[in-house]
């Protein structure tokens, strides 16, 4: 149960981001959930194959109706029997920059057991999928085909310079507006359970899946993997091209696209999923993202966590959330505020499953996040606590981990040390 204290300190951040942003120049909504609740328009592009493909209905582009390309399957449909394919809980899928609709990843959640559809943002259609002996040819780097009634572009362009004036050219509006029609698709579906979905995204994917469950409370978890919001603040790959709108274009786009203005709203459970030195979403911002949400949350920060597709999609983690909010299963471990005091960190931590190990890491670096070198420390554990060594004076960044019999592992949100 929220406190009075914590309910205050919500209030005081929302208006902390209203005057950053200057929110309060519109309150209107940016995407109408009444609208996208709907069950959008569909055509089957392959409705026989153990992958198949569609087409459904997106928002207007230059005042033209557009469609959105997806590949869906299920367990059924993998194995060639969809007789057992009812109750299923499904997720949805969304890719990063240079990204299409995975086959790989809908293959790999259909293995799961899960009905998955993963949705093409940037106005394309990627190839079919191959097979051979029933099992699916993995290609990563599948050729893409525009769409004749495609939406935005995945660019520069469309992601910031066409902010300000009509909404329908901005591309986070038709990413956002494109998932939760794939969301209200996929629940429409005769064997899925419509009380039982999740959505992962990766990069962009992140970013996008942060907004996605600000705006959509159907779904019953969410994991961004990389992306985050405060792009505009610090060491942000994208702050470049959002300092160089106007300044009431730029005060425009955080308030309407950028997820720290939405993370508020957002009562979905939620894992974030991040490395200490990823180059495009930075570990300050991530931070501040994952403090933004008054919900359910988890976070795991990897030290070193390479950037990718694959690599986004690989932690097991992801699986194990969205399985223990989804389908009841067994959570993962979970860690509260960590303290230092007295020449110890510690942190409260709630296992189901015995753990297996604890650290604490820190880095003592000054310059950019990207740079930094991380150490990292034994920690001594139960299943009430993680106990290890205070970092060094000279820290600039801890946090502390713990991973359970079966390797799943979390983190504490990470720690900076105040500088005047």
């Amino acid at each position: 149960m929220t406190s009075h204290r914590q309910r205050l300190l919500y209030a005081i951040l929302a208006t902390f981001v209203l005057t950053e942003t200057g929110s309060g120049e519109d309150s209107t909504p940016v995407w109408n959930l009444e609208k996208l609740s709907r069950t959008p328009g569909v055509k089957w592009v392959d409705s026989t194959s153990p992958i198949r493909s569609l087409t459904y209905e997106g928002e207007l582009f230059g005042g033209q109706p557009t469609s959105v390309f997806a590949f869906y399957a299920t367990p059924g449909t993998i194995k060639g029997n969809t007789s057992n394919d009812s109750n299923l809980p499904a997720v949805v899928l969304i890719h990063g920059g240079g990204g299409t609709a995975f086959a790989d990843w809908v293959w790999l959640w259909a293995q799961r057991g899960y009905a998955a559809i993963a949705m093409d943002l940037s106005g394309r259609r990627p190839d079919a999928p191959l097979f051979k002996d029933g099992e699916l040819v993995s290609n990563m780097r599948v050729k893409r085909t525009r769409l004749p009634d495609g939406g935005p572009e995945h660019g520069r362009d469309q992601k910031f310079d066409s902010a300000g004036g009509d909404i329908d050219d901005d591309w986070p509006y038709h990413a956002v507006a494109s998932v939760v029609r794939a969301h209200s698709l996929v629940r429409s579906f005769a064997e899925v359970d419509p009380q039982r979905t999740a959505v992962t995204g990766i990069s962009w994917g992140g970013y996008t899946t942060c907004l996605v469950a600000s705006v959509d409370h159907r779904f019953k978890a969410a994991v961004p993997v990389y992306g985050c919001g405060f792009l505009y603040d610090g060491e942000s790959v994208q702050r470049p091209a959002i300092d160089a709108l106007d300044d009431a274009r730029r005060r425009l786009w955080i308030r309407r696209y950028d997820p720290s203005s939405h993370l508020a709203d957002c009562r979905v459970p939620i894992l974030f999923v991040n490395g200490t030195n990823d180059p495009h979403y930075p570990l300050r911002s991530y931070s501040r993202s994952f403090q933004r949400v008054p919900g359910p949350k988890q976070i795991r920060i990897q030290v070193r966590m390479p950037h990718g597709h694959y690599a986004g999609w690989q932690p097991m983690e992801i699986g194990v959330f969205i399985d223990s909010h989804v389908l009841g299963k067994t959570p993962l471990p979970d860690l509260g505020t960590p303290q230092q005091t007295g020449g110890v960190a510690s942190v409260r931590c709630r296992a189901a499953v015995p753990l297996k190990s604890a650290s604490l890491h820190y880095t003592s670096g000054t310059g950019p996040l990207v740079d930094r070198t991380w150490k990292t420390v034994a920690a001594t554990f139960d299943r009430k606590t993680l106990s290890a060594p205070a970092a060094p004076e000279d820290a600039t960044v801890w946090f502390m981990s713990a991973t359970d019999q079966r390797g799943a592992m979390t983190s504490t949100n990470v720690v900076f040390k105040k500088t005047n």
